[in-house]
């Protein structure tokens, strides 16, 4: 019933859409990453609304440069990380408010909603609704560890020399929220901060003769994983879903302390020219059964409300199994990063790899 009511609902808005679109249709310029807008669904969305859909693949950085260089000209719609918003707005201008009202919020899982909205406010506005995302958090043999719920875990006496983690900043802001502090609620505070950061690098030095070895790459960990001379490690949520596959005791864990998210958001440029087709799209794509579509093609879900519900029967069971709705609402998203943090958190890496 729950499967029948969701098509039913998602049937009449795709009319509600394609009703409200078919009288003005525009081309909608994309500014995208691969994956996010496949043909099977860019196809069916032209077919429904009457929009056509250019897309450009990118990335962050060409994102940004690309909307830089023309204050926010050449796109109707784009999709840079949650911590790519903020800070590029205030300081080149080259985003326009979202307008709440023509977004279907009933679609998204209310916790990132309400996350990427916070994150992407500039002023009073908001700049930013969320659509792809993914976390960091743990890969565990669950038959040889499965006493690791958190990061400070991995420090256990009962896996010494069979974990891993890079020294990269993840590493440094899970062990903070695994230790019962709060990085960034610290980040407007370099005094304070600094201070997180100390006690963390403290943990990890200590902890550091239980490692068998700080990975590189994801193709190391995989490997080190799928011999058994690393029985748990900080990794991310696609690496250990893969791995599950392969060897069923393996899989990724939400941290008892929060998983690290990144989403991908939608934003509209400064001076884009298809509003409309840019609200079309995103209250198209964030239908369970079209955000399955785009999971399929992207590897990562979506913040579409119940799309799990319509994805491929095995990656839906492990993305059930690794998180139930509080591990959803217990992600800690990834803010800006303010100027200066980053040179702290180099200093405690480089101490930590250098120490004895």
């Amino acid at each position: 019933m729950k499967k029948q009511s969701l098509m039913l609902s998602s049937a009449v808005a795709f009319a509600v859409i394609a009703g409200a679109t078919a009288a003005s249709a525009d081309t909608l310029r994309l500014l995208t990453w691969g994956g996010y807008a496949p043909e099977d669904v860019v196809a069916k969305f032209e077919d429904m609304t009457g929009h056509t859909v250019e897309v450009t693949k990118s990335n962050n950085e060409e994102m940004i440069a690309k909307l830089r260089a023309t204050g926010g000209g050449g796109f109707d719609l784009a999709q840079p990380s949650q911590d790519r918003i903020a800070g590029p707005q205030a300081e080149f201008g080259i985003y326009k408010p979202m307008d709440m009202s023509k977004i279907d919020t009933s679609l998204f899982i209310p916790s990132m909603l309400e996350a990427t909205k916070g994150n992407t406010m500039v002023g009073d506005a908001v700049y930013g609704v969320p659509h792809v995302w993914g976390t960091s958090g743990l890969v565990v043999d669950t038959a040889m560890a499965g006493m690791v719920k958190d990061y400070t875990d991995l420090c256990s006496p009962d896996v010494a020399g069979k974990v891993s983690y890079r020294l990269k900043r993840p590493t440094l802001i899970g062990f903070a929220f695994s230790m019962g502090l709060d990085p960034f609620a610290a980040y407007g505070d370099e005094a304070a901060y600094t201070d997180i950061m100390g006690q963390v690098e403290a943990k990890l030095i200590e902890c550091k003769p239980g490692v068998k070895t700080y990975w590189g790459g994801g193709d190391e960990l995989m490997g080190l994983l799928r011999s058994g001379e690393v029985v748990a490690s900080m990794a991310w949520d696609t690496g250990g879903w893969k791995l599950n596959a392969d060897k069923p005791d393996i899989t990724f864990v939400a941290p008892a302390a929060g998983a690290l998210g990144w989403v991908d958001t939608f934003v509209l440029p400064a001076k884009g020219k298809a509003d409309d087709a840019a609200y079309a799209w995103i209250n198209f794509v964030m239908q369970p059964e079209v955000a399955a579509m785009i999971t399929a093609a992207a590897g990562n879900f979506t913040a579409s409300q119940g799309a799990d519900e319509f994805a491929s029967a095995d990656l839906k069971a492990r993305y059930q199994a690794s998180f139930p709705a509080e591990a959803i609402d217990n992600i800690k998203w990834y803010p800006p990063v303010p100027a200066g943090l980053e040179a702290i958190e180099g200093g405690v890496l480089d101490r930590v790899k250098a120490a004895k």
